[in-house]
């Protein structure tokens, strides 16, 4: 079986045994895969992954490929041409009917808790919260840096930036601190907006501030309290998606929660106060396994996530 991970930094493949789920290899890109008018460019990454699965299958003989799995950054909203292709496609190429086509989200949610009910946020340029009580999903944020993604690495890195500014004005709020780590890291930040505002990509240049903004909130109470409130933020997506009653698990995963202690201490507090029946867990793998686990669930027959048009659209399982 083969599961596949896609997403704005390239596009990962891994070979796995259909019997037990040991990965057999990996394959990696650092090209993204684009998009184009009818969404995600399914040309593209067929050119990507049929010869990488034909490389990492080549050792291992003619063993038939039972199922696979896709998580592809953009698939709820820009999956069609993946959805309309990659059936027909890739059943001709290696005569395999079980495929799941997933969000980012779900493998992200697959590789922390498995196929248990809970709620897993991933933060790190963006942020999304996504859940189930394995009848149906739920979801909260993942509305990009300028209407939602509250919390996130380009959140952070903004607010950050925002008090710099008032420093620099001598405005209420500002942050002397803040304001020479950012023009250390950008230079003189009356030049900032008109750098920062052309630029397509915005959110990550805001989200490289966000180290800053950690390196401060020991001694710096305006960065400290820009963290405490993105812990109020991450815990609300949380309590959104998560599934009431016992048992449930919340499990944190992306390069924003690396911060450590400075973000992670008050968002352990915000999640006992808004979920005091869930635990938190740390996740058991990443985006890439989560793929794996789908295509596994599918290969065996025993899928438990619930199937979903946008977000985990199924065929033959």
């Amino acid at each position: 079986m083969v599961g596949i991970d896609s997403g704005g930094s390239g596009l990962r493949v891994a070979l796995a045994g259909a019997a037990d789920g040991t990965v057999l290899g990996v394959r990696a890109s650092r090209e993204p895969v684009p998009t184009g008018p009818g969404g995600i460019s399914a040309r593209h990454f067929l050119g990507q992954v049929l010869p990488a699965v034909a490389a990492l299958v080549e050792p291992h003989g003619a063993r038939p490929l039972l199922a696979v799995a896709v998580g592809a950054a953009g698939m709820a909203t820009l999956g069609d041409e993946l959805r309309a292709e990659l059936p027909g496609a890739l059943a001709g190429a290696w005569g395999v009917r079980r495929l799941a086509l997933a969000a980012d989200a779900v493998t992200a949610y697959a590789g922390a808790l498995g196929q248990r009910p809970g709620a897993v946020v991933a933060g790190g340029t963006g942020m999304v919260a996504l859940g189930t009580d394995l009848a149906s999903w739920r979801r909260a944020d993942g509305w990009g840096h300028l209407l939602g993604d509250c919390g996130s690495g380009a959140w952070i890195g903004r607010a950050g930036l925002e008090a710099a500014m008032r420093a620099y004005d001598g405005r209420r709020g500002g942050s002397a601190a803040l304001l020479a780590r950012a023009e250390k890291m950008f230079g003189p930040v009356a030049g900032l907006p008109g750098a920062l505002y052309p630029r397509p990509d915005r959110p990550a240049v805001l989200a490289s501030f966000a180290p800053e903004v950690g390196r401060c909130a020991e001694r710096d109470p305006v960065a400290a309290d820009i963290l405490v409130r993105a812990a109020g933020h991450v815990a609300e997506a949380a309590e959104a998606v998560c599934p009431a009653g016992p048992g449930a698990l919340v499990a944190l995963t992306g390069g924003v929660f690396k911060m450590g202690d400075p973000l992670l201490v008050p968002l352990r507090t915000a999640l006992r106060e808004r979920l005091p029946h869930a635990g938190v867990t740390e996740p058991a793998g990443d985006p890439l396994a989560g793929a794996v686990t789908l295509a596994s669930a599918l290969a065996t027959g025993t899928l438990r996530l619930p199937g979903d048009a946008a977000l985990l659209h199924l065929h033959g399982a």
